[in-house]
């Protein structure tokens, strides 16, 4: 991934220096394991502890001629071991080192992401409670539809991010495991005691069956787990660039006073990072369908899903982990204009309240078909003509046959709209939801 949208810390994890750390650290926890088992003499591990090393650039290098990434490495590992090195690799087959190494960068990765994650939906929470009464106008179909509050958006948004904590938690779980079974996975020629070890030693768990390669549908998981996280932060992001329009204006993102908004346009504050969030999601999201078709492979082996993992892996989780750094960002710094959300709310004319004069008029004995047409009828000349909607109301005939002013005013009180906002909080915070 390009460093414009890449952490070190997840970077680190992806380096080829820390890959071959991870090959390294297997494959002396195997001949320790075999050294339990009188495979391998108590003399030569510790030789091979003491001298096995490697070189990035010296792998390379033999790559190049070999044509074999393992290959390439244990030779380079022998360059530094000597004899000794006759031991390193015994039983074992390429996918066991380059599919357990995976795992542990994948669960690396799984460990900082659920910790930003944490940290996200914490920020999220503290927004949603500061602004658990901030009245504004809801939209269906981008349309005033009827009153909620921000706070409750916010809610909405908690919610989701916590199932997808729980989603991920999952994911790590499932993808968390080592297979040391050599050649078509059946530890012909190594002792499962080798990879229970290895796999107790990296914090895995044995793949129970594995045909020399783990089962890739642990893989289409964790990225089917990643894509909807990016679709939930995409889901946010959407909402506040349409909340930062000019002619809605209830939320903008930070702008620093050295910030510029347009190269043409000095007026501009542009919602920069939310688009910006919006794009990457897109990209995480096309990672999915490549490792879903990973799960196709031919007979025990083969390695086509090598080079879609090479790039996807490390790709989807730096950006990931980007995003939700980045969301962190916007909404703790979010601007939120609580008067023009108070604005936009009075701009409707009343119409958020079609529903319950449609509801009230039920109640009085009329057809819901009947109330629907007289109340329609009023709204479109309130919507049509910019009037007040409970003024025409007042004034219509059909509708003061059943309904005193007195009437009207209890059903226009915007606290009716807000009545339960305390019983969703709870609901969503004091249940774990």
């Amino acid at each position: 991934m390009i460093p414009r949208y890449s952490r070190e810390q997840l970077v680190k994890i992806w380096t080829p220096n820390n890959k071959f750390k991870i090959w390294l650290n297997i494959e002396i926890l195997a001949c320790e394991a075999q050294c339990e088992l009188g495979i391998i003499p108590k003399n030569s591990l510790k030789i091979i502890k003491k001298k096995a090393d490697f070189e990035v650039e010296r792998i390379d290098t033999i790559e190049k001629e070999v044509k074999h990434d393992v290959i390439a490495f244990l030779t380079n590992l022998a360059e530094n071991v000597g004899i000794d090195s006759r031991f390193i690799h015994q039983g074992m087959t390429s996918s066991d080192v380059l599919d357990t190494c995976l795992s542990v960068q994948m669960k690396q990765s799984c460990k900082i992401i659920i910790s930003e994650l944490r940290e996200l939906i914490e920020i999220i929470r503290e927004k949603a409670i500061e602004h658990k009464n901030t009245i504004c106008i809801g939209r269906s179909h981008g349309i005033y539809a009827e009153p909620t509050t921000f706070g409750l958006k916010l809610l909405k948004v908690y919610a989701e991010f916590k199932r997808n904590l729980k989603r991920l938690i999952e994911a790590e779980k499932n993808i968390s495991v080592c297979a040391i079974s050599g050649a078509v996975g059946t530890f012909a020629n190594i002792d499962p005691f080798v990879e229970q070890y290895v796999a107790k030693k990296l914090g895995l768990r044995p793949e129970p069956i594995s045909t020399q390669v783990i089962p890739r549908d642990r893989h289409a998981h964790l990225f089917s787990i990643i894509g909807i996280l990016a679709s939930s932060i995409e889901n946010i992001s959407i909402e506040i660039r349409h909340l930062q329009r000019s002619e809605v204006n209830e939320v903008q993102e930070f702008f620093l006073k050295t910030q510029k908004g347009s190269s043409a346009m000095p007026h501009k504050k542009n919602p920069i990072l939310s688009e910006n969030l919006t794009g990457i999601s897109r990209i995480i999201r096309s990672s999915v369908v490549p490792l879903m078709e990973n799960i196709s492979l031919w007979h025990e082996r083969d390695i086509s899903h090598s080079s879609v993992e090479r790039i996807v892996c490390p790709d989807a989780l730096i950006l990931i982990d980007f995003s939700l750094n980045r969301l962190k960002g916007v909404i703790k710094n979010l601007v939120v204009n609580k008067k023009k959300m108070k604005l936009n709310l009075m701009n409707t004319n009343g119409l958020y309240n079609s529903q319950r004069v449609l509801l009230e008029l039920t109640k009085k004995g009329i057809s819901r078909e009947k109330a629907y047409r007289i109340v329609q009828s009023v709204a479109m000349k309130s919507w049509d003509k910019n009037l007040n909607f409970q003024t025409l109301l007042q004034r219509d005939k059909e509708v003061k046959k059943f309904l005193s002013r007195n009437d009207l005013a209890k059903i226009f009180d915007l606290n009716y709209h807000l009545k339960y906002v305390n019983f969703l909080f709870d609901r969503v915070l004091k249940n774990g939801q």
